[in-house]
């Protein structure tokens, strides 16, 4: 299997592209972001908008109008979709292997 030269994705690139399977704003990603991990990963403004940058960059995510000038929302497109299950499949297998051994039941 030749892996996507984008793979992996960071953690926070992760919950980000999770969360804009459905439109999203900025302060609605942020907040779904903590929601989804637990309060685990908390995204500040700034780093957002970065990560956004670059995932419209990479044309993995798009900005949908919504008629409302004062946000601007987006979503995964068909290719950031397709890499999100590349990544969780990735994981998935390393989590199958951990599952396997009984040495780390407690993980």
């Amino acid at each position: 299997m030749n892996r996507n030269s984008l793979l992996p994705l960071t953690e926070t690139t992760y919950y980000i592209m999770l969360v804009l399977q459905e439109p999203a704003h900025g302060y609605l990603i942020m907040q779904k972001v903590e929601e989804m991990s637990l309060g685990d990963v908390r995204i500040a403004a700034g780093t957002l908008y970065g990560a956004i940058e670059n995932l419209l960059k990479l044309q993995l995510i798009e900005r949908m109008e919504d008629g409302d000038n004062r946000r601007k929302v987006y979503v995964l497109t068909e290719k950031g979709r397709e890499i999100l299950g590349q990544d969780a499949k990735r994981m998935n297998h390393m989590t199958s292997l951990l599952k396997g051994s009984d040495d780390n039941e407690e993980i």
